[in-house]
């Protein structure tokens, strides 16, 4: 079983409240059983913390930072990212594109260029970045997923594959588009709802807590390729109700099913 993180994006408006509300929240995160985080330093550092200062924190709960932020489209924040893998020991970075990017072959064309001039940059830092889909990635363009047109171009780059996204509103089975990009995904996030999209929510409704909504989350985290990945990575990126019962109830669907491990059983 992999290790499980919960993408801070998750608990975004508790960790900008106050100082005192993130500390808190991230105890919380620790206390449910997550040995992982994505994300955290930009609210740290707005409380006055420092990189090093965010990574003792960590460290004092019991928490890794899974992923590093990615680069910018001009290169320009390479070395700061490599110093931060020095704080913090990561390797993969998590980055992404928007819609207009993946519309035609034209613009897919042109994130592929820049997405080789992005891993080529981050190689001798010993860095991978690890693109992270949103539905657009998982829409068919001439009869083809797009992200496997990125596969084709980008040798040198990774997936950190969100199953809720790839489903693509019940368009395609998570656990198949798992398993098409399996030798490159090291980090899966993980993420359920009930793919309902109505026509004025081109996003979609509310995502419910992991094992409470229609995406095959068992089948997806069973395709992965053991050897690759490393972690999986909860987030919810909008629900209905509590934020933190979900994110509890999540940890615990996976914990159960043995489909991940924590600090708490």
């Amino acid at each position: 079983m992999k290790p499980i993180g919960l993408q801070l994006y998750t608990v975004r408006e508790l960790l900008g409240e106050s100082k005192e509300s993130f500390m808190s929240t991230m105890k919380r995160v620790s206390e449910i059983g997550f040995v992982g985080v994505e994300g955290g330093l930009g609210e740290a550092i707005k409380y006055g913390m420092t990189a090093e200062q965010y990574k003792e924190l960590l460290d004092q709960l019991g928490l890794e930072m899974v992923t590093g932020p990615g680069p910018k489209h001009d290169l320009s924040n390479i070395e700061e990212i490599a110093k931060l893998k020095k704080i913090f020991g990561f390797k993969h970075l998590f980055g992404g594109f928007g819609w207009d990017e993946f519309k035609t072959m034209d613009s897919i064309r042109k994130t592929a260029e820049l997405i080789n001039r992005m891993t080529a940059a981050l190689k001798p830092h010993n860095l991978q970045l690890c693109l992270h889909n949103h539905f657009w990635e998982f829409d068919r363009i001439n009869g083809k997923i797009a992200q496997e047109y990125i596969a084709e171009m980008c040798p040198d780059v990774k997936f950190e594959i969100d199953i809720y996204w790839a489903t693509n509103f019940m368009a395609n089975d998570a656990a198949e588009q798992v398993k098409n990009f399996r030798a490159r995904v090291p980090v899966l996030h993980i993420k359920d709802g009930m793919m309902e999209r109505p026509k004025d929510q081109p996003f979609g409704g509310p995502m419910s807590a992991v094992g409470a909504g229609k995406v095959n989350v068992k089948g997806a985290i069973a395709a992965a390729d053991p050897k690759v990945l490393k972690w999986l990575v909860v987030e919810i990126d909008r629900c209905e109700g509590d934020r933190v019962e979900a994110v509890e109830a999540s940890y615990r669907y996976l914990v159960a099913n043995k489909l991940g491990k924590g600090s708490v059983k």
